[in-house]
């Protein structure tokens, strides 16, 4: 039976008068974030009606019943789809719907004045201190509290301290928050997601700025049992939303958060926040222990985003324990990441050099939890090479930049697009590279069924699927036996393999730019250019026409003519603005920088010195580093290697402090 709708509600055109079933391109199956489910899994007399024979041709995931922390399945019951899961078998011919118009809105705003719910009373009730939300704005934006409605779907209850959020901001922080597909009966589970900040012009009154112009979220998503529910499910996510890419920490911090919160209620949510506003300041390159809920979290924060963070080197004051220790910007060790890969162990390499070279990947797992910290895994794995493409830990269809990432257009580079839904199998099937998570699944001797079979879930079978891409660099097949034999191990034994396997690829990354970083010596101005731009910039008050002055106020190098006009082109044009750098000189001393990078001169250098990373061939190695030359990743870690040199040359020399004779010294000692 539909449900019943306001008196009041008047929706245009009239055809969206009908049921949001009739209009939805969605099964109206239930599902863990279905707001349908209520009609088919409600305790009453109604009996299910039958699935078509075009429902039972469709890819339905299926769901597992099992534990926390459990690594296997044990039985599995048929998935039914969510809000944000289409049928895949047809779509209705209907006028393209907005997503505004299928969850309406009128709904969630009558509820809110005539019956909220318990849990945004007594978040609207917590007492909001100026000062300690101040200080609680270093680390986080705010904690969120979602609730799955059944009349609106996901809805926001409250944030806390109160944080300005634009309607879309807000629907996309909701869906983000839940699966959109069933993951157990009964349990909980921690994932993260990325979503782009629309308000762009805040005061910090209104609301902390962004670093790089994106939400980070960290969710614990939790679902019970609930007779009192039409469903017979309650389910509700917990969200710490903040401004800084460290999924370690984070993750760590709402996993001790979320039963909390769930045992105790709105008081561990207090709690929580004046814990975060007693933390110091996030300084980068800092150790830190961090207070929260009765544990204490040993961290390391990184000097800058882009750089790596070693256990071997980590500041720690004792030996790198990954249950004991947080390196803020790798991913979460547990469970340990090498099961993640287990079905494309030997296309690492591959996956890699993919990374390396800005290549889109669409990564397929069955859960955010596995989607989330893969994509994490591998953003870690470039370190030091900086990111230069958008990076999606959680992707949904509701998302406001659906449109514009998942389209019939190539993919943008450097995309890595985590997804548990089976229609980005179809919509992103013109994808170059493919990544499905979890453990290779043998064919059955069994005839072929339209409809998944036990054990089996929706989407492309685990492993590495590429369209383009051949390898340039020999595999560690020492390494690779390691790793094969650690899969069938204990969590020890793939634990260790996953900290040599990050190990190994951060050394790669290191290795990659190694050749580039000795060219780059051979550009940076010598001392006696130094000295005289120095002595000049002493005399000229104004800025006059220096040999060493940049041509333009923007500090971006300029690429010479003289290399392969394609290679030149494509990096000159890849590397964005980065603001110049402070100096206490003159304007006319501002202009020492690298000298123009030159492809012909680091060839030549590159021929000469060699690489450390086992290419296949020459030749192999040549094509490769052409191609990372036109990569964005280049453009961008160029532009940071010019401000860090210009900001070296275009600061003064430390004074020089003549010393105190030795005589006053011995003779203050003796005094």
């Amino acid at each position: 039976m539909a449900p019943r709708h306001p008196t009041a509600l008047n929706l245009e055109p009239p055809v969206d008068e009908e049921d949001i079933g009739d209009l939805s391109p969605y099964l109206s199956l239930p599902s863990s974030t279905s707001s349908r489910a209520s009609s088919s899994t409600s305790i009453g007399t109604s009996s299910p009606r039958a699935l078509t024979d075009d429902e039972l041709d469709s890819d339905i995931p299926l769901s597992s019943h099992t534990t926390p922390g459990a690594p296997d399945t044990p039985r599995f019951t048929l998935q039914l789809p969510s809000p944000s899961s289409p049928s895949l078998s047809k779509f209705p011919s209907r006028p393209h719907v907005l997503r505004s118009n299928t969850l309406p809105r009128t709904f969630q705003v009558e509820r809110e004045s005539t019956e909220p719910r318990q849990i945004h009373t007594e978040i609207n009730a917590l007492h909001v201190d100026s000062i300690s939300v101040s200080k609680m704005q270093r680390w986080i934006l705010g904690i969120a509290v979602v609730e799955f409605d059944l009349d609106t779907g996901p809805v926001i209850d409250g944030i806390y301290p109160p944080l300005m959020l634009l309607p879309e901001e807000s629907e996309n922080i909701a869906f983000c928050a839940f699966p959109d597909s069933m993951q157990f009966d009964q349990g909980s589970q921690t994932h993260s997601f990325r979503i782009r900040a629309r308000l762009k012009i805040l005061s910090p009154q209104q609301r902390p700025p962004t670093l790089d112009g994106f939400i980070y979220g960290f969710s614990h998503f939790i679902q019970r049992r609930n007779s009192s529910s039409k469903r017979g499910y309650s389910q509700r996510s917990l969200v710490i939303l903040t401004q800084y890419q460290y999924p370690a920490l984070y993750s760590a911090l709402v996993g001790i958060f979320g039963p909390l919160f769930e045992q105790h209620g709105t008081p561990m949510l207090e709690a929580a926040c004046h814990n975060i506003a007693t933390w110091p300041d996030p300084t980068p390159g800092s150790t830190v222990e961090l207070g929260f809920l009765g544990s204490v979290l040993h961290v390391e924060i990184p000097h800058s985003i882009d750089a790596q963070q070693v256990t071997e080197t980590s500041s720690f004051n004792e030996k790198y324990s990954p249950t004991s220790h947080i390196l803020a910007t790798t991913a979460p060790f547990v469970p340990p990441p090498l099961l993640l890969f287990e079905a494309s162990l030997a296309n690492l390499w591959s996956i890699w050099e993919c990374l390396v070279l800005c290549e889109p990947i669409l990564i397929f797992g069955t859960s955010p939890a596995q989607t989330s910290q893969a994509v994490w895994w591998l953003r870690d794995l470039l370190r030091p090479i900086p990111l230069a493409g958008d990076i999606r830990p959680y992707f949904t269809m509701q998302d406001s930049d659906h449109t514009q990432l998942v389209n019939k257009l190539p993919p943008k580079a450097g995309l890595l697009l985590g997804v548990t839904n089976p229609f980005f199998e179809k919509s992103c099937v013109h994808w170059p590279h493919i990544l499905s998570l979890g453990r290779r699944i043998l064919p059955s001797s069994s005839p072929k069924q339209k409809s998944p079979s036990l054990g089996t879930s929706a989407g492309p079978a685990p492993g590495w699927n590429t369209k383009t891409h051949r390898r340039y660099i020999s595999k560690d097949r020492v390494l690779l036996k390691q790793l094969e034999h650690a899969v069938r191990g204990n969590d020890k034994a793939r634990m260790d393999a996953s900290l040599a396997l990050r190990r190994h690829f951060c050394s790669r990354s290191t290795q990659l730019i190694a050749p580039l970083a000795r060219y780059l010596n051979s550009l940076i101005p010598s001392p006696a250019e130094v000295r005289h731009a120095r002595n000049v910039s002493a005399y000229t008050p104004t800025r006059t026409s220096s040999p060493f002055a940049s041509p333009a106020p923007s500090p971006i190098p300029t690429f010479s003519s003289t290399p392969s006009k394609s290679s030149a082109t494509s990096a000159s044009t890849s590397i964005p603005h980065v603001s110049t750098p402070t100096s206490r000189y003159p304007q006319s001393h501002r202009g020492l920088r690298l000298k123009p990078f030159n492809s012909v001169h680091f060839f030549a250098s590159l021929k000469a010195h060699g690489s450390t990373l086992p290419f296949k061939s020459t030749s192999k190695r040549t094509e490769f580093y052409e191609r990372w030359l036109k990569s964005p990743a280049f453009g961008t870690w160029l532009a940071q290697q010019e401000q860090i040199v210009q900001s070296v040359l275009n600061d003064p020399p430390p004074p020089v402090v003549d010393s105190p004779p030795t005589a006053n010294l011995d003779t203050g000692a003796r005094g």
